[in-house]
Formats: structure tokens, sequence, C-alpha cells
């Protein structure tokens, strides 16, 4: 038996043992709805079940009021609920010590369909949702399962004619996190307090500076980083007036063939499946030079040169680079054969990076 094997039966095991425990303690299932996104066609909705405390208080409920659909009137609504969160800021760490609940039946309403599924073994909720008769913009969806409180989503549904979208990751590219450094990375994602991460100087600027070229692009956050994280990364998005949109994350742990997860792979996956679900889209793709992001962008642009609009790379600083990977500068070298046609700009923050978009736009 590989030692993959040998960790996911321990978990899987432990997290047998939780669930019972913790049940009979009075715990329930408490449900998480995940930003979904989708076409006119079909919408994936996204979310997860885990184990929680009844007496706790849940001070996040994603849910949109009454008119608010349009995006601004999203962004008002996320924004006043993540101000409000942030009073209550918390221990990261508390993010990471969860009992999962898989195999649990869910249902999920979105407009005009209700489907049934269950979760995956980590408690996953991954439905895709066929002729739901919503219309381009924000929606609410409705997950109910097996003894939980029934929550409110919401899901992106994208028109039709979309021509751009923008592809974000988050790690050092509109927050300062220093990863991979594992002492850096578990005290930023399990000590610090949630409200206490830092942006990228400008980034919020240039997303906006971008988007006012293009205002009905769809943003997508695809990032290495845990889906335990979610709650405090859309409160960081809010609170630091980036767009808001679907986030791409991972889910740390072992698989069938290994015990982490690549990232790298992740990413290029979740890149590829963006392309073939709106294949109509040119895609911005913004990340930073402390990682593996522009060799994953550097092969979209050559795989794909038609659906890859423009890439922007923040570049870490000297500090940052040895935080990151222990090298004074990037380790990722120039390559030459990329298309010409794309236009590719790099700088340490967005402010510069919006004087290096303005002297070549993506479109």
């Amino acid at each position: 038996m590989a030692l993959s094997d040998i960790a996911r039966h321990v978990e899987a095991t432990l997290n047998k043992i939780g669930t019972l425990r913790s049940s009979r303690a009075g715990w329930c299932p408490a449900i998480t709805g995940f930003s979904g996104y989708g076409s006119t066609r079909k919408a994936h909705i996204l979310g997860r079940i885990l184990m929680e405390d009844p007496s706790l208080d849940d001070s996040y409920s994603p849910i949109i009021p009454p008119g608010a659909h349009t995006v601004m009137g999203l962004v008002d609504d996320v924004f006043e609920r993540a101000h409000h969160a942030s009073k209550e800021a918390q221990r990261g760490f508390h993010q990471f010590f969860t009992i999962q609940v898989g195999d649990l039946p869910v249902r999920v309403t979105c407009g005009a369909q209700t489907v049934s599924s269950r979760t995956n073994p980590n408690g996953y909720i991954d439905v895709t949702v066929f002729d739901h008769e919503l219309e381009p913009g924000w929606h609410e969806v409705t997950i109910e399962a097996d003894g939980a409180r029934t929550v409110t989503g919401r899901v992106l549904i994208i028109a039709a004619d979309t021509e751009v979208g923008l592809v974000s990751d988050i790690d050092d590219t509109i927050m300062v996190t220093n990863l991979p450094r594992s002492l850096q990375a578990a005290w930023n994602s399990w000590v610090k307090y949630t409200n206490t991460r830092r942006p990228v100087p400008g980034m919020s600027d240039f997303y906006q500076h971008v988007l006012s070229d293009h205002p009905h692009a769809p943003v997508f956050y695809l990032s290495t980083g845990a889906w335990n994280t979610y709650e405090m990364l859309e409160t960081f998005l809010t609170l630091h007036k980036l767009p808001v949109g679907p986030m791409l994350l991972t889910d740390w742990g072992p698989t069938p063939t290994g015990l982490f997860r690549s990232g790298q792979e992740h990413k290029k996956v979740q890149l590829r499946n963006l392309m073939l679900e709106f294949p109509e889209i040119r895609w911005i793709l913004v990340g930073d030079d402390g990682q593996h992001d522009p060799l994953i962008y550097g092969e979209a642009m050559t795989d794909h040169p038609e659906r890859v609009a423009g890439v922007a790379i923040r570049q870490l600083s000297k500090r940052e680079h040895v935080l990151s990977h222990g090298s004074l500068s990037t380790m990722i070298p120039t390559d030459n054969s990329l298309p010409k046609n794309i236009p590719t700009i790099a700088a340490p923050d967005g402010y510069s990076l919006i004087q290096e978009y303005q002297r070549r736009p993506f479109v």
C-alpha cells in the first residue's frame, strides 16, 4: 500500500471518529456556500458541510437581499457583512481544525431547478444544475442538507456574449503571504487574525483600471489556497475593495497519487476548465513571479494564444523572493518563445502595473 493510500485511510478514519463523537456531543452539520458560477445553460454550485458546535455564533451568512441583483449591489452587501465580520476577527487556525461530513444527502435549488446529490468524502458540494432559467448576473441559490440549517449562497451567471474575463492569483498577487515558506505560511494561515492580512499595494486600483475598460468581465480567483480560508478571503476582498468573484481553491491533504496536492496542476486544470466552459471568452491572467504563475500562464499563451487577452505579473521584492523560495530573484527564466502579440506586463505593485498597462493595454 502506497504512503498516500495510508495517509488517506488514516484521514478518513479520524474524520469518521470525529463525526461520531461530535454528533454525540450535540454538534450538527453546518453548510458553507461558496460562490458558484455558470452560463445561461448550466451552473456549478459549490459548498462544503462540516460538523459545528451549535452554540457558536455564525456571523457569516452569504445572503443576497431583495433588490441586490446588480454587481454593485452585491459588493455593497458583501462589504457590509465583511466589515461586521472583521469586528469579530478570530484566530486563523480555527479554519483548519474541521470535521467534514461525507456522503450526506444535499439538495440545491438554483433558479427553476432543484437537484439532489451527496457530499464527497471531504464534505464538498459540487453540483451542476442544467436549465436553471436564470438571467446573467448574480443570483441566490438555496442549499439544504439532512440535519443542517438551510443556507442561501450565490452564483454568477455569465452572459453568452461576454468577450473578456479576468483570472487572478491570490497569494502574493493581491495579498501578501510570502508563500510557500512553510513557517510563514502556517503563521499567516493559522495564527494571525483573519483581518490582518495585508494587500499588495495598488492592486485594487489596477483591477479597477482594467475593469473600467471591460465593465462586464467576470473575475475568478484561482489559488492553491485551501477552501478552509474561503470566508477569510471573501472578507479580505471586500475590505480592500477588490472585485468580488468566484474562487477556485483547493483541498489540502493526501490524494490517490501523493501526500499533497499539486498546486501547479490545480491551477492548470482549473484554467483549462474555464476555457472549456466559456469558449468565447478571452482571459486576462494576473499572477506573480514568486511561484509558477509565469510558467502556467506562458503555457496557456503557447497552447491557446487566441484565448489569452493579456498577462500581468506582479514582481516580488528580493526579500519576498527569499521568503518564497530562498533566492534573491525569480527562479522562472524568461521565455523568449512566447507569442509576441499577447501583451505581457510586469511591475512590483499595482500602481506600476497601471502605468505598464497604459503603455500596452490588453485588448
